[in-house]
């Protein structure tokens, strides 16, 4: 006779590992499928035995949507709550595509609102694909990033796009490269990294628009990622600085 205990324990663990690939907690991966929280509940509880046909058609489409985001190079952050588009334009350099252009004017940037988004980083990690170093989000990234000395220095489309890539942190760090000591000039960052600094570059295109409202192209920046290395031994963003309008062509629709 089939032993029903030992099926629903297969059960309940292969939809837990399903669900923790894809990152979600059971509130978003009931979302994402279409199914009462509950039922998600009493399922991985084994209150409830799902229907073993369902279970394939999650699996498939996880699988799926996995491999439509490895052919499409679409980073996808640990909590899966944003999916970053990075591209590589004709000499193979990465570049994060950013869509979500949250702040359209050059002025009334409300960086407190930014600083605020900010934090919803901080404890995260993420690695960059050259080094495979892990960079881990502080406390001090958001009030840095939002009110350093630098931020305070740009100005016109440069300012508009250093506040835009608030939500893309994860994949500017994915892409950075040409890692490299950080001089700290005149001693003035020393008690805030006294173990050393680096920096990298990183990429990211803005969509500009004509006066239809049509995309006609990316415009492409560059800026340095600034990171410290702590006590504990670990790298930490601190900011990123030198937000720069590219004077190469553009990306063209």
């Amino acid at each position: 006779m089939k032993n029903t205990n030992t099926d629903l324990e297969n059960q309940i663990f292969e939809l837990t590992s399903l669900r923790n690939c894809t990152g979600l907690n059971r509130t978003a991966f009931a979302k994402m499928f279409g199914i009462p929280i509950r039922t998600v509940e009493d399922w991985e509880s084994g209150r409830r035995k799902m229907p073993n046909y369902l279970l394939r058609l999650i699996a498939y489409r996880i699988n799926i949507e996995k491999i439509f985001q490895e052919r499409n190079n679409i980073f996808v952050n640990e909590d899966n709550s944003q999916k970053v588009s990075i591209i590589t334009d004709e000499n193979g350099k990465s570049i994060v595509i950013i869509n979500d252009i949250r702040f359209k004017s050059r002025r009334n940037i409300d960086w407190n609102e930014i600083e605020d988004y900010l934090k919803e980083y901080i404890g995260k990690c993420y690695e960059i694909a050259e080094t495979a170093e892990k960079i881990y989000i502080g406390s001090d990234f958001p009030d840095e990033f939002a009110h350093s000395i630098d931020t305070k220095k740009l100005k016109g489309a440069n300012i508009k796009a250093k506040a835009n890539i608030s939500p893309v942190v994860g994949g500017l760090i994915q892409i950075a490269t040409n890692k490299a000591e950080y001089q700290d000039i005149n001693g003035k960052h020393k008690s805030k990294a006294k173990l050393g600094w680096y920096r990298y570059d990183t990429r990211f295109g803005i969509p500009a628009y004509n006066d239809n409202g049509e995309l006609e192209r990316y415009n492409i920046f560059s800026a340095r990622m600034l990171v410290r290395c702590d006590a504990n031994g670990k790298l930490y963003l601190y900011d990123f600085v030198r937000t720069k309008k590219e004077t190469s062509r553009p990306l063209e629709q």
